[in-house]
């Protein structure tokens, strides 16, 4: 499990450094944007192979303060096993136009297709998942909505880990997660390293189905000119609802 995840993240940022070459020739600018993110998120399991996964989240800027983004998702889980699980997907984005003035929100429809890898190491879950994105991001000009779309493919890699602070199970954990995206296609020059997300928070149970992460996200996103640069500071609130229909009767 250790060499596999040295060799993804060698790969991911042999990437980055090779993206970079052409880049350099400007000063880098970096923008800082606050945001709070709140979402929900979880599979219905039906029986030992199969299940629905579901996802709606909103992002905002600064603390709620006004619209930035929202997304459902809905995919149908395998399980290979019970620590190997496929997903495919699909989404749907609404983001609010960068351009200051604009109305016009730009729509995104994106398959997905996805490895989750669940392990333990003593008495810390760990994650690694795996996922490709078919994306196609509609064009807006002069603020209207046009019917032509941009096709990029997006792949991430997540790795996670849960660490219980006590054994008792009613007092919350601590999670942490790092995940890395690249992104390629005929329209994607100086950012194929796409984006870097690092969260440290909480995870507190509610019941046995229903649980939340609440904490800090850190994202360094690169713009298309390789040389601007998004910082997002974000809180980050999701909920986890996973209800198991195989043993409702």
């Amino acid at each position: 499990m250790r060499s596999n995840h040295h060799f993804a993240i060698f790969f991911l940022l042999s990437f980055y450094a090779f993206n970079h070459s052409n880049a350099q020739l400007k000063t880098k600018q970096v923008t800082i944007r606050p945001q709070s993110w709140i979402g929900m998120n979880g599979t219905m399991r039906l029986n030992d192979k199969w299940g629905i996964y579901y996802d709606a989240n909103y992002r905002s800027n600064q603390f709620y303060q006004s619209t930035l983004y929202s997304a459902a998702n809905v995919g149908v889980n395998y399980w290979y096993n019970e620590n190997t699980v496929l997903l495919f997907g699909y989404a749907h984005q609404w983001t609010v136009p960068a351009t200051e003035g604009w109305h016009s929100y730009v729509n995104e429809n994106r398959l997905y297709q996805q490895i989750l890898i669940n392990s333990t190491f003593k008495s810390v879950a760990i994650t690694n998942r795996f996922r490709n994105e078919e994306r196609w991001q509609q064009s807006v000009v002069h603020d209207s909505a046009t019917n032509s779309y941009v096709f990029s493919d997006r792949l991430r890699y997540l790795v996670s880990a849960i660490i219980p602070l006590t054994s008792k199970t009613y007092l919350p954990s601590i999670i942490l997660s790092e995940e890395i995206y690249l992104q390629l296609g005929s329209a994607i020059v100086y950012n194929t390293f796409d984006q870097n997300r690092a969260f440290i928070g909480f995870r507190e149970s509610i019941t046995k189905e229903l649980v939340f992460d609440i904490g800090y996200m850190l994202i360094d996103q690169e713009k298309s000119t390789g040389y601007q640069y998004d910082k997002d500071k974000v809180f980050r609130l999701y909920f986890h609802y996973n209800p198991d229909f195989r043993h409702k009767h």
